[in-house]
């Protein structure tokens, strides 16, 4: 019989730590040795009452320490001990906790016949690398060039930073009081923001789902992250409210345009409902717009940065989405005093700034061959999305619900009951096919059904076949659990 876990639910502990560090105790002391079978993650749960979710969690901590295996259609196993050396700094007890989640895989080495609607990224076909090369070229053989090499200001490369004020200022995007800073990417301006304005013990509203970089930020600063529902049409404003309200928190972090996972966007009346809501309660606005270029249809809408006359929304951007990922160009507009904070921040952090792969894609803009290699990758952002969502209404089994975005690079999907897009998972990569289920972007509300479907990477093609691959998958695993449903005996009438 399987051990009895001693589980607190009043622990600070997250409940899967608490599951992990038990097993894994275990492990250590032979109460479960090499050939042990572990229960199902359904199973498991049941007998603590807990989520399956919080069970594939723990289970995804022992696998990636090389203690546990799972063997298709047999169950996880124990595969490894403990390594207790004898001597030699104790690690695992000097090193901080890991994060409280899932950890997301960041891994670029899939086998190449993987069909992964997991990255949301652009596509490497469509990489221009002749325009890149020629600005490569340019700015290498630039009389500046020796400069560029030097250490330079922490706020960035003081071209690109006056080209980005600039743009900022004839979009409306900025004003008198503000101020810019160049960042590795807006995630490094989001770390940055959350060293200068929260600290450990502070509440910051978040979207539920979100983008796991988010929610790993704050919680890794020890900050309470609390989920603002998402709806249609982004953030639910009366969910908002409530919070606002009940748990005052320090800080909103919203992504209006193309919402990563969801993909929803704000409408205009809403978005001006939520600058006068933040601004009565006193709330730092946070506005990352990472994928606001990417719209494929449809108007424009203004940026919460634009409608509130570039007064105390921060805005946060990048060209990772548009242009190439791996140069890490990002920035934040926002009152001086703090960017200059966030200046301060930075230069503790990396000294100064990466100069050169600034200078290229300054180059790459003002060369007029960003805004060429903008708009081919709008004209197959728009092809790819079209081919999703033709892929989801034909191949997704009845019940299934789907967002449809106008932009941006994802779709959120959810499985009819009783279905888990965790569980499936491991179904689809044997498949072939791979995605990131909902549990990598709850914050507050578990939502087993839901998955993120990346499309901005593939080919059409590839959408196409990978949709019809998990269409199948879960179609099947529906009608098998509707089947068995169906052979329950019914209660018996007394």
């Amino acid at each position: 019989m399987f051990p009895v876990l001693d589980i607190d639910s009043q622990s600070e502990a997250p409940l899967y730590r608490q599951v992990f560090q038990q097993l894994r105790d275990w492990i250590a002391s032979g109460k479960l040795p090499k050939g042990s079978r572990l229960p199902a993650t359904r199973e498991l749960a049941g007998l603590l009452g807990l989520n399956r979710t919080t069970i594939s969690a723990a289970y995804e901590l022992l696998e990636s320490e090389g203690l546990i295996a799972g063997q298709v259609g047999r169950g996880s196993f124990v595969i490894g001990d403990v390594d207790r050396q004898p001597q030699g700094l104790d690690w695992r007890t000097l090193l901080a906790p890991s994060l409280p989640g899932p950890t997301l895989a960041q891994s670029t080495t899939a086998a190449s016949e993987t069909i992964s609607f997991a990255a949301s990224r652009p596509s490497e076909l469509l990489f221009p690398m002749e325009a890149f090369r020629t600005s490569c070229e340019e700015v290498i053989r630039g009389g500046e060039i020796s400069s560029i090499l030097q250490l330079g200001s922490p706020g960035g490369y003081a071209p690109l930073r006056q080209y980005l004020i600039a743009e900022a200022l004839r979009h409306g995007a900025m004003g008198p009081g503000d101020d810019l800073i160049v960042t590795s990417g807006c995630q490094q301006a989001l770390d940055l923001l959350q060293r200068i304005i929260v600290k450990a013990g502070d509440t910051v509203a978040i979207e539920d789902p979100v983008y796991p970089g988010v929610k790993n930020l704050f919680s890794f600063a020890g900050a309470r992250s609390v989920g603002v529902r998402i709806g249609p049409d982004g953030i639910d404003l009366d969910d908002l409210q409530r919070i606002f309200e009940k748990d005052r928190p320090k800080a909103l972090v919203i992504t209006p345009n193309f919402q990563n996972p969801t993909g929803a966007t704000m409408p205009l009346q809403s978005r001006q409902n939520l600058l006068r809501m933040a601004r009565a309660a006193g709330v730092v606005l946070i506005e990352n717009d990472t994928y606001g270029d990417l719209r494929y249809e449809g108007s424009p809408i203004p940026s919460l940065k634009q409608l509130d006359g570039g007064a105390d929304t921060i805005l946060l951007r990048s060209y990772s989405k548009v242009a190439f990922p791996g140069l890490r160009v990002g920035w934040a507009i926002g009152p001086r005093a703090v960017i200059a904070r966030m200046v301060e921040a930075k230069q503790l952090s990396d000294l100064h700034s990466d100069q050169l792969s600034q200078a290229v894609l300054l180059r790459f803009a003002e060369s007029g061959r960003l805004e060429s290699h903008r708009q081919k990758t709008l004209k197959a952002g728009a092809e790819k999305l079209k081919t999703a969502l033709s892929a989801c209404e034909r191949w997704l089994p009845a019940g299934s619900a789907f967002t449809r975005p106008q932009g941006g690079m994802n779709i959120w999907v959810r499985l009819p009951e009783p279905l888990d897009a965790g569980e499936l998972l491991t179904r689809a990569q044997r498949e072939g096919v791979t995605y990131l289920p909902g549990r990598y972007f709850t914050v507050s509300r578990p939502d087993p059904g839901g998955l993120r479907l990346s499309f901005a990477g593939l080919t059409r093609e590839k959408i196409q076949t990978g949709i019809s691959i998990l269409g199948g998958i879960f179609s099947t695993e529906l009608e098998r659990t509707d089947s068995a449903r169906s052979m329950e005996p019914a209660p018996a009438m007394v």
